[in-house]
C-alpha cells in the first residue's frame, strides 16, 4: 500500500464524510488524482468503519466536521433542487430516446410529470392536522 500525501487523504475523507461508497471514493482517487487505491484502503480512512477506528485525530476531525456540514447543507447538492433533477431527467429521456429506448423514454416523462406535479408529497390539512399526506393523481379527469 503506498502513502498518500495529504490531499489525497483529505480527498478521501471528505467524500467518506459526504456518504460515498469506498469503490466510488477509489474511482474518484483514479479520475482526479491518476492513483489506484483499493476500497480497503480507502475504508481506512472512514471513522465509522472497524478499518478506520485507528485514524489520525486530524482526518477524525475532518471527517466530523465534513460530514456534520455535508448533512446542513443538502442545497449544495443538485439533485436536492427541483430543477436540478428536471434536468436531469431531460438529459435521460433525450439518450434513452436516441437509442430507441422508448419504454425508457416515458418512464422518465413520467417522473418528470410526477416532478412537476408534486405527486410525492402536498400538505393537506385535515381539520387542523399538520401531517403530510402522499397523494397519487391517476388522472387529470378524476375528480377528487
Amino acid at each position: 500500500m503506498a502513502a498518500l500525501k495529504d490531499d489525497v487523504k483529505a480527498f478521501i475523507v471528505q467524500a467518506l464524510a459526504c456518504f460515498d461508497k469506498p469503490s466510488q471514493v477509489a474511482a474518484s482517487v483514479k479520475d482526479q488524482f491518476k492513483l489506484d487505491v483499493t476500497r480497503q484502503q480507502v475504508e481506512c480512512y472512514d471513522p465509522t468503519k472497524y478499518a478506520g477506528r485507528g485514524l489520525n485525530k486530524k482526518w477524525r476531525t475532518l471527517f466530523e466536521d465534513t460530514r456534520e456540514q455535508f448533512r446542513k447543507d443538502s442545497a449544495a447538492i443538485g439533485i436536492a433542487n427541483r430543477s436540478a433533477r428536471l434536468r436531469l431527467l431531460d438529459r435521460m429521456a433525450e439518450k434513452a430516446e436516441a437509442k430507441g429506448n422508448m419504454a425508457l423514454a416515458m418512464q422518465i416523462l413520467e417522473q418528470a410529470a410526477k416532478e412537476m406535479g408534486d405527486m410525492y408529497i402536498r400538505p393537506k390539512n385535515d381539520g387542523g392536522s399538520n401531517e403530510r399526506v402522499i397523494r397519487v393523481i391517476n388522472s387529470p379527469d378524476e375528480d377528487d
